[in-house]
């Protein structure tokens, strides 16, 4: 089964979230770890051009994912995830925020807290994905940014990561 394109994208302007669901042709452990090792984040979480740098991550609740997405004229943007539920195989929950080298967060630009289930079914891994913003002003400057176009180009870049697992 050829896997399939980004297969919902829905924005909520009235409670400021972004729901996400796409469907991996692979197997859950697979997806799972191409989440949450940065050996495999590192090959498919930035579009292309971009490609994405881990400095460090502990994957634990508490625990932080502290990354670079760096251009192909090495200009560098720094992002953290803080983890803050971690239900293995199943589900993940971050604080996404833009910051420093340090992982110190930029107040001026957008953060918010990811959900990720994942679930199987005959071989096949659906990916849902919710993210909540504080802020409908901080939902607008990520949709601006060219989050949807960016993400879908990341899960392509997944697709073919996969496929070599």
């Amino acid at each position: 089964m050829k896997n399939k394109p980004l297969s919902d994208f829905r924005i909520n302007t009235e409670n400021n979230t972004v729901h996400i669901t796409r469907e991996f042709a692979a197997n859950v452990e697979f997806v799972w770890n191409a989440w949450t090792k940065p050996m495999f984040l590192d090959q498919w979480w930035a579009p292309k051009p971009y490609r994405t740098e881990t400095r460090s991550m502990d994957f634990k609740e508490g625990g932080m994912w502290l990354y670079a997405m760096i251009s192909p004229e090495n200009e560098t943007h720094w992002s953290k995830a803080e983890y803050k539920s971690i239900e293995p195989t199943r589900q993940i929950s971050w604080l996404d925020a833009f910051c420093d080298e340090n992982g110190n967060e930029n107040p001026e630009m957008p953060h918010s807290l990811w959900t990720i289930n994942f679930i199987e079914n005959n071989g096949i891994t659906s990916v849902n994905i919710n993210i909540r913003h504080d802020r409908t002003a901080d939902l607008e400057m990520l949709i601006q940014m060219g989050f949807k176009e960016g993400i879908n180009m990341a899960f392509e870049n997944l697709d073919k990561l996969l496929l070599k697992l």
